[in-house]
């Protein structure tokens, strides 16, 4: 068990982590599926998420937003479809739609009284500002992959927000959906980690690429987090 008192910072993933991002993933392309008679199973649609969305960040940096749309047309090269202009921005602008999970607000709210909470997110500013209001606290720093030019797993989104926070790495704990995109570059910068493998229909993966890490903690919601760190 992770001594928490070691602890000043938490830093947050966002979407899979505290949003519910597969339901609001799943709800927009099934309904861009069915517009083209396509249809395949939530697990298969999760992995070919993860696989267009890795593919569209990779070279030079481009907007999330941008990379949405590019998941949907890969859907269509894919699937056999052409999707029309209104549906490939469907995906970016499903996204504020997109809500936390249950336990979310509650947990943070718990952590905000004893740590300083900040996000590190793969999104466009303006896609999580419609996001913000919806977790319920304020963040010391909010640090995305616009603001670092680069997607997670890069490094360089990771120590952008080392250079900003003002806190000691090893006083920082890093939590996350994907051992991907999170557990595996913040171990990498010595920050502790803790796995939230949330329940999915692509279970121990979701719509990230599956790899194996070994994470200080792994829980299954953010609730069991604040729990965890209010001791005994």
């Amino acid at each position: 068990m992770l001594d928490f008192s070691r602890f000043e910072l938490l830093t947050f993933d966002c979407y899979g982590t505290l949003v519910n991002w597969e339901e609001g993933i799943l709800r927009c392309l099934h309904r861009l599926l069915a517009a083209h008679g396509k249809d395949t199973d939530d697990a298969t649609m999760l992995q070919l998420y993860g696989d267009f969305e890795a593919r569209a960040e990779q070279g030079e940096y481009r907007r999330y937003r941008e990379v949405l749309q590019s998941v949907v047309r890969q859907f269509g090269e894919q699937l056999g479809f052409t999707p029309t202009d209104e549906e490939v921005r469907s995906l970016p602008e499903s996204l504020k739609e997109w809500k936390p999970w249950p336990d979310t607000v509650t947990a943070l709210r718990e952590l905000r009284s004893r740590f300083q909470l900040a996000i590190i997110s793969n999104v466009d500013d303006d896609l999580f500002a419609a996001t913000k209001p919806q977790l319920g606290v304020e963040f010391s720093q909010v640090i995305t992959a616009q603001q670092a030019g680069a997607y997670k797993p890069s490094l360089k989104i990771f120590e952008l927000a080392l250079s900003r926070v003002g806190v000691p790495a090893h006083r920082i704990l890093h939590i996350g959906q994907s051992v991907y995109h999170d557990v595996l570059p913040a171990q990498s910068l010595g920050l502790a980690t803790v796995w939230v493998n949330r329940p999915s229909a692509r279970a121990g993966a979701g719509a990230v690429k599956a790899v194996e890490g070994r994470p200080d903690l792994q829980i299954s919601s953010v609730a069991e987090l604040a729990a965890a760190a209010s001791g005994p």
